[in-house]
This record gives structure tokens, C-alpha cells and sequence, in this order.
């Protein structure tokens, strides 16, 4: 009964639902798309993600005496399968819903459990199992080599896959399935029936819904577009050089990066706009600690009407167990820009790599640099993305996700945890909220090829804090701070609900483009206490706008959440007075009074 209740609500949590709320934005969803769990599981089957219940079944033995998990066979009454051994995989699968099962190592009553065709076929027709069934890894594999249930590998790959398992775990069914189906053991049809419960799993899932690139696209960050060089006019252009040991790379991937299904470098992106491209790596490397590739560089440079340099940083940079030392591009790359730069026939245009903050301050101020877009580390549509933004069939909309430091904030060690900033021991802070150091570019900068205006709709100027404190606790709070109640801690606030409000914004298309624009809405309290963020994030929600047009949104606001701070106790304090809401040029005064 215990292992069956937390079967269901593991799945349940996992597997969740999704909705999409404008009205319900409450102090944990910002406006944004939530997941929630539906215990209506029957109206809508889409997935969060597909949790798998296992190993079924019967399997209660590693290794023990002279059996293995490999070898053993698991000898169950009809008794003990029905209310010992099944139940909490008929949970999991009945009232979990999970679309996934595994199957073990072991045999069950003589068949090996990945080839026992009962047995996984009751659970689709007892249980109404929608989903796809997986071998334990190499679970297909024990089939023949440990259990001896068959003569060769191929018939084990075809007792498996009749039986009911849908993949391996492994690499045996892809070792031996083609020979099985050329030895007439596997049908076109047990492959359908497999691929039917797969694919089902992976369309619950939304893999196949939307358009592929939209990450990559919202996430790319136009930096610097200086007298609109971008984008460029794909028809006016008669050659494009594009430099740099990324440029013609397929692995833009980050860390725990799945395998792609179709990759593609920047350079073969960029040939679906442009015939005549010229490639230099540059470097052989992102390390970059040899100039001997400059000089085919900078011949290509002079060739070209157009020049794209990608530089920046991979996982030889930047990786689990690996910090960087330098905010700087690695080696010798910040030369091979700015020689590149030298000998363009026109300003080039930066594609920065990477997923940590870089010092590129001597390409900002370059006027030799046209512009500098930053793609992280953008996967296998990275470089159709670029080029849709480059040649102005995407209009760019992403936001930096964190401050860009100037070299000398390395400086401060880091192992300094502190947020705050120390001007006693030059100590600038840590992130948006509190750093006082220069920037090279803040928290949520990025550019767009239109322009956007905002204006206020709605918001109030006052809230009355009194009405949410009981009467009696008021009045011993006023007494204990001599009638100076400059703050109130946030546990003494008995109903933050009646604090809440909206802030209702209207955001005008000022161009002729289609755009989108990441909406950021700060707090920031105007009484100075020690410690205060110099500003924080309340919401940020995406917003899609005609030419011309004119979009609204809103954000609810709790004071008690997004007005507050922890004092240097770590208690969550409001502070009374004039709270200012900032949105880009927006600044909108709230009075919390006593």
C-alpha cells in the first residue's frame, strides 16, 4: 500500500499538466506559464515530462548466492502476483497514470520479463496501460546471454519486441534488429506497433508542437547594432566571409546537451541566404593560444563584402569542475577580432558563444563593430536562428539573464559569497540587485530591430497597511517603535492578500517590423536601509506586437512577496513609505502607508 501511494504521487507530480493563465497570476507565476497538477486525467493527456514506473516485476534479487538480477528466475504464485508483486505497478499505471514501464532483468515463472508477452500485455489490457514499454539496460541482452531463452541474439531481439517492449536501453535491438527483420523473425508490423506507443508518448509530450527554433530564437540577444547595421539585405549582398573556430562547428551544445537530430554549423546556416561564403577558423581552437590562422583569416576578411566572426567560449571554458580564471575573450581571440576589424571593407559583425558573461568592452565602443549578438550556446538551430536574425526574417527579443562584468571583477575572490556591496573593503556586490561596479551590459538588456513605448494604465499610489495587521498587534507595534514604524516584518503582516495589486501597462510597436518584447517590471524601495537591493525583479513576461500596434499586459503585485527584503537577521522586512515601480522608462510611485 506505502510503495503504491508514493508510486502515484511521484508520477502524478512528474507527469503534471499545463495551463495557461492571465487572470490567475498569483505571487509564485509572475504571469507566466504555469504547471499544475490536473487529477482530471482522462480530459487531457499531455505530459510535463513521462516518469516511468519499474522494474516490473518480481525483481528483488542483485546478486545472491549463485544468482544474479541476470540469471534469476523469479518463481510467483498467481496469489502473490496479484496482491503483492502487481499492485503497485497496477497503481502507478491506474490511478498514477504513468506512461511508462520497464521491464527487469529477470525471468518471471520461466520467460525472461522482457519477452514475457503476458505479462506486459495484461498491462495494456487489465490496466489499460497508455504508453511505451523500455528494457531495463541491456535487459535484451540478458535475454540470450544470461537466461539462455534463446538460440541467437536475433531471437531475442524478436521476443522482445513481439512481447511488447518498445525499446531497448542498450544497444542490442540496434545491434541486432536489422538481421532480425532480414531472418524474417520481425515484422514491418511489430515495428509499427512499437513506434505507435513511442511516438504517442513523444506528441503527449508536445515535442512535435510549435516550431523548433523559437528557443533559440527568443534567447538570442541582439548587444549592439550601431546606425542599424542589421540586418543585412540577404539581396544585396555578393559575398559573406565568416571566421572563427566555432563558425563552422555542429557543436553548439552547453553541458548535458542530448544528442542532436540534425545539426547544423553557423557557416551552413548561413549558406541557405548567402551562395558565395569564404571560412577561416582563426584560431584552431576556442583557447586560441596560436596566431599562425590569423593570416588566412584576414585574406578571407578581404574578400568579402560582409564579415561575421564568431568568438567566445565552449566547455573548454566554462564546464561542471571548470571556472574561468578571466572574463575576457580566451587567447588570442580579442586579436583576431580587432585584426579582422582592421581589414573588413565594412563594420563586422560579433557572434558571441558561451553561457557566462564575457568583457567585450573593447568591441563595444569600436565603431569598426557594427554589431555584437550573443547566442549562448544555441544547439543544433543555432545557426538557421542567427542567420534568420542577421538577414531580418526574426526580429530579436532576448534579454541578458545576467550582469556582463567588466575583467576586473575578477579581482574578488570566488569564494566570496557576499551579495552586498562593502565599499569599506571595495567590495562592488553581486548581481543586478546589488552590484555597484561597472557593467559592460546589465541584467535584461537586449535590443530590438523596432522600438517599443511604454506607457502606465494602472496602478495605485497608496495602499494602507493597517487594514492587514490586526488591531491590537498595531497598536503594540507602534508603541515598541515610539509611533516610527519605518518597516514591519512580513510574518506580522496577518493578510498579504489584501496588500495585492495590478499594474497594468500598455507597450506600443513604434516601427515596421513585427516584434517582440520581454516586458521587466522592478521594485525598488526608497528609503535607504543597509543592505536594501539597489533593485529587484517583480515579473517579466513576453509579449508579441504587430507594426504599428499596441499590446497590453499586467502583473499582480504582492508587497509582501516583491516589496520586501531580508534585514541582516534573514527576516523578510516592508519597508513603509514610497515604493517605486520601474518598467524601462516608467516610474511609478507607491506609498505603503501607516
Amino acid at each position: 500500500m506505502v510503495a503504491s501511494a508514493y508510486a502515484i504521487e511521484y508520477v502524478r507530480a512528474f507527469q503534471g499538466r499545463y495551463y495557461r493563465s492571465s487572470a490567475r497570476r498569483d505571487r509564485y507565476n509572475y504571469g507566466l506559464q504555469r504547471r499544475v497538477l490536473s487529477d482530471d486525467y482522462d480530459a487531457d493527456d499531455r505530459l510535463m515530462l513521462s516518469a516511468c514506473c519499474k522494474h516490473f516485476t518480481a525483481y528483488d534479487l542483485e546478486k545472491w548466492g549463485q544468482f544474479t538480477r541476470y540469471n534469476f528466475n523469479a518463481v510467483v504464485t498467481d496469489q502473490d502476483m496479484a496482491d503483492t508483486y502487481q499492485a503497485p505497478f497496477r497503481s502507478c499505471i491506474q490511478q498514477g497514470n504513468a506512461s511508462c514501464l520497464m521491464c527487469s532483468y529477470n525471468a518471471v515463472n520461466g520467460i525472461p520479463a522482457c519477452a514475457n508477452h503476458n505479462l506486459l500485455q495484461k498491462a495494456r489490457t487489465d490496466w489499460n496501460f497508455r504508453g511505451y514499454i523500455t528494457s531495463d539496460c541491456d535487459a535484451v541482452a540478458t535475454i540470450y546471454e544470461d537466461q539462455k531463452y534463446t538460440r541467437t541474439p536475433e531471437d531475442a531481439v524478436a521476443a522482445a519486441l513481439k512481447a511488447g517492449t518498445d525499446i531497448n536501453c542498450g544497444t542490442y535491438m540496434l545491434r541486432h534488429m536489422m538481421s532480425a527483420i532480414e531472418q524474417g523473425k520481425v515484422s514491418e508490423e511489430d515495428i509499427d506497433r512499437a513506434l505507435l506507443n513511442l511516438f504517442s508518448v513523444q506528441i503527449r509530450l508536445g515535442l512535435f508542437d510549435g516550431e523548433p527554433r523559437e528557443i533559440t530564437r527568443q534567447g538570442i540577444v541582439l548587444l549592439k547594432n550601431e546606425q542599424k547595421f542589421l540586418p543585412l539585405d540577404v539581396h544585396a549582398i555578393s559575398s559573406l566571409a565568416v571566421i572563427g573556430p566555432l563558425a563552422n562547428s555542429t557543436n553548439l551544445g552547453g553541458g548535458y546537451t542530448g544528442v542532436p537530430c540534425n545539426p547544423r554549423s553557423i557557416v551552413g546556416g548561413l549558406q541557405e541566404y548567402v551562395n558565395n561564403i569564404y571560412h577561416a577558423a582563426g584560431c584552431p581552437d576556442i583557447p586560441c593560444n596560436s596566431t599562425n590562422d590569423f593570416a588566412e583569416a584576414l585574406s578571407v576578411a578581404k574578400q568579402a563584402e560582409y564579415v561575421i566572426i564568431v568568438a567566445g567560449l565552449d566547455l573548454s571554458q566554462e564546464t561542471e569542475d571548470h571556472d574561468r580564471y578571466s572574463l575576457l575573450l580566451p587567447g588570442h581571440q580579442m586579436a583576431l577580432v580587432t585584426a579582422v576589424a582592421a581589414v573588413s571593407r565594412k563594420p563586422l559583425i560579433l557572434v558571441l558563444t558561451g553561457g557566462g558573461p564575457i568583457d567585450v568592452s573593447f568591441a563595444v565602443g569600436d565603431p569598426r563593430i557594427g554589431s555584437i549578438i550573443w547566442i549562448g550556446y544555441p544547439g543544433e538551430m543555432g545557426g538557421k536562428a542567427l542567420s534568420e536574425i542577421i538577414f531580418g526574417h526574426y526580429n530579436p527579443g532576448g534579454r541578458l539573464p545576467m550582469t556582463w562584468y567588466p575583467e576586473s571583477f575578477t579581482s574578488i575572490p570566488m569564494s566570496d559569497m557576499n551579495m552586498r556591496a562593502d565599499p569599506s573593503r571595495n567590495y562592488p556586490g553581486r548581481t543586478y540587485r546589488f552590484y555597484l561596479g561597472e557593467r559592460i551590459y546589465g541584467f535584461g538588456y537586449g535590443l530590438s530591430y523596432t522600438s517599443f513605448t511604454y506607457k502606465l494604465l494602472s496602478a495605485p499610489t497608496k495602499l494602507s497597511l493597517q487594514e492587514s495587521i490586526n488591531g491590537g498587534r498595531w497598536s503594540n507595534m507602534l508603541h515598541q517603535r515610539s509611533n516610527n514604524l519605518e518597516y514591519v516584518h512580513v510574518d506580522e503582516v496577518l493578510d498579504c492578500s489584501s496588500l495585492r495589486f495590478q499594474v497594468q501597462i500598455s507597450i506600443t510597436n513604434n516601427g515596421d517590423i513585427y516584434g517582440s518584447e520581454v516586458v521587466l517590471l522592478f521594485s525598488k524601495a526608497l528609503k535607504n536601509f543597509k543592505g536594501s537591493p539597489e533593485r529587484q525583479l517583480i515579473g517579466f513576461e513576453r509579449i508579441h506586437i504587430l507594426p504599428h500596434g499596441i499590446a497590453e499586459t499586467s502583473f499582480q503585485v504582492d508587497p509582501c512577496e516583491h516589496l520586501s527584503f531580508a534585514d541582516e537577521h534573514g527576516n523578510r522586512i516592508l519597508p513603509t513609505g514610497d515604493h517605486i515601480i520601474i518598467s524601462e522608462n516608467i516610474e511609478h510611485v507607491v506609498s505603503i502607508e501607516t
